[in-house]
């Protein structure tokens, strides 16, 4: 398994951006597809983003798309969500996910988990 840590959120006025960074531990990092989920209070958690292993593929939960890019980059073993134009449904503790399957955005492919970042989009 590898050890993710989150970072980057914080409190922003709807349309602002936020960029979290999920740092990643251990020599493998790049043997791992990397994932953004999210979970509101008395919601399920779900998916917002994924990357592939080779950061060739991507993929979007449609509430995102367009608004919402994930990056990685290898040499910093660490994964990025760029977050623009926010808004209040936005709110949610962000986490940070490896799976050693392909571009998948279902929460049992992925094994290693963050303990999440929160962000707070205010109207």
């Amino acid at each position: 398994q590898v050890r993710l840590v989150e970072s980057g959120g914080g409190l922003v006025q709807a349309g602002g951006s936020l960029r979290l960074s999920c740092a990643a531990s251990g020599r493998t990092f790049g043997h791992y597809a990397m994932g953004w989920f999210r979970q509101a209070p008395g919601k399920e958690r779900e998916f917002v983003a994924v990357i592939s292993w080779r950061g060739m593929s991507t993929n979007y939960a449609g509430s995102v798309k367009g608004r919402f890019t994930i990056s990685r980059e290898y040499a910093e073993n660490t994964v990025y969500l760029q977050m623009n134009s926010l808004k209040p449904e936005d709110t949610a503790v962000y986490y940070c996910a490896a799976g050693a399957a392909g571009v998948t955005t279902r929460r049992e492919d992925f094994g290693s988990w963050g303990q999440g970042t929160q962000v707070t989009v205010s109207s």
